[in-house]
């Protein structure tokens, strides 16, 4: 949410943001908001100018009342309850407008940074880096599911049963090595300085509609029926809602965490449930980074938060890239944000396993995340990053360290996770 003073500065700037995220049908929004802004604030100047009026009258009430003007005192009296029910009616009022204008602001985008690439959807983003050599060995690649299965640790058909489609059995080895990865991305952060946080995995309404926009909920979110209550789609929701309603000084700053969650997701959208295997699913792990920092220091935040995602999957023998994602592929919160490919070698090209996220004080101004400051208190800034989510991560894992006998490398920063294991060998082929 942006504040109201840049609309009622700047709207033609609103405006533009919003032409760049290809939201036309939004540009209303700006001047309705303008026409309810100016009405609130006629309302306000007349009941503030009440309740100035109110307070002479009672001094003026007061001093009649002692020079015993009984029926003069009487008339004013009659004038104050008059005012007051006025007062009353138009701050009954002003709470309608406030609520209508709120409702409005929270559909209209963040402004985008300037350096964001003008796109209409994520076709159009930009690859800025890549890191690590694409190779693609001289030997077939299997898909992920097919490779998990010869290591007996996949089990897609007894989750159908228990759970329905887009949801999975890891066994084994496949389990064990999700849980290395966890833990070695949780372990990989702490020792980046980061704060290790075990968060809430479900949060209320009101926290959900304070770190991301309806339309996101609507197609992520799932509720649990008869309570105001969701299940975290990721843990950057729960880790940012800890701080709602909250005066954070600014020597507390900046504050860095990291965070483990299962995370559930609809999966709403074009792109639908895998039927095999276990690169969209419904229900997954994922270790999480979030920092809440000043505004000055977010974009170096930023930087740094995607730079450690590198760091972790070249650590683990999978190249990747960074792409740079476009102003209509960005969230309505969004700042700026860029997705971490990793390469894969059976499909020939790269897929997203990160996304890192700066949204400025947007989710601060709906969660009331404050700074406190020298000269007054101010609005925090918020980021997000994925260190790592199990699935995806496994399957990078499984394509770029598969060995032509079917097994599997395990990198070395995973072997302390796995009983010092170096290897997994197919259990059939």
């Amino acid at each position: 949410m942006i504040d109201i003073n840049l609309i009622r500065t700047n709207p033609e700037l609103v405006k533009e943001n919003i032409r760049k995220k290809f939201q036309n049908e939004k540009l209303e929004l700006v001047d309705k908001v303008l026409e309810l802004d100016k009405k609130f604030r006629e309302l306000k100047q007349e009941a503030d100018n009440l309740r100035a009026k109110r307070n002479s009258l009672s001094q003026e009430i007061g001093k009649l009342m002692k020079e015993k003007k009984l029926e003069e005192a009487n008339e004013i009296k009659a004038q104050v309850l008059k005012n007051n029910e006025r007062t009353a009616q138009l701050e009954k009022q002003e709470e309608e407008l406030s609520a209508e204008i709120k409702k409005i602001m929270m559909v209209i985008p963040n402004i985008v940074d300037s350096s964001v690439p003008v796109g209409k959807d994520d076709s159009e983003n930009v690859e800025i880096e890549r890191f690590g050599e694409a190779n693609v060995p001289n030997f077939e690649i299997p898909y992920h599911a097919d490779i998990l299965n010869s290591f007996n640790a996949l089990d897609k058909e007894s989750a159908g049963r228990t759970s329905g489609n887009g949801f999975y059995y890891l066994i084994g080895d496949g389990a064990r090595l999700v849980s290395a990865m966890i833990s070695y991305a949780r372990d990989f952060m702490i020792n980046k300085g980061f704060t290790y946080c075990i968060p809430p995995f479900m949060i209320r309404g009101d926290v959900v509609n304070g770190v991301m926009s309806f339309a996101e909920m609507d197609a992520m979110m799932y509720k649990i029926e008869g309570e105001d209550l969701y299940l975290i789609g990721t843990s950057e929701h729960s880790m940012i809602g800890k701080f709602k309603d909250q005066i954070i000084k600014e020597n507390e700053l900046p504050i860095t965490m990291t965070s483990y969650s299962p995370c559930f997701r609809k999966e709403v959208g074009a792109h639908g449930i895998e039927e095999r295997g276990i690169y969209r699913v419904h229900q997954f792990e994922k270790q999480e980074m979030i920092v809440i920092c000043k505004p000055e220091d977010s974009m170096q935040w930023y930087n740094k938060m995607w730079n450690f995602s590198v760091e972790l999957f070249r650590s683990l023998n999978i190249p990747v890239r960074t792409l740079e994602c476009c102003t209509g592929d960005l969230a309505d919160l969004k700042v700026k944000s860029c997705d971490i490919e990793a390469w894969s070698p059976r499909q020939q090209k790269y897929f997203e396993v990160c996304s890192c996220s700066t949204l400025g004080d947007a989710q601060a101004r709906r969660l009331g995340i404050r700074i406190k400051g020298e000269k007054g208190n101010y609005y925090a800034h918020t980021l997000n990053n994925t260190v790592l989510a199990s699935t995806r991560a496994l399957i990078a894992l499984l394509e770029n360290n598969l060995q032509e006998d079917g097994s599997v490398i395990i990198p070395e920063p995973l072997r302390m996770y796995m009983g010092g294991l170096d290897k997994i060998v197919p259990k059939k082929k």
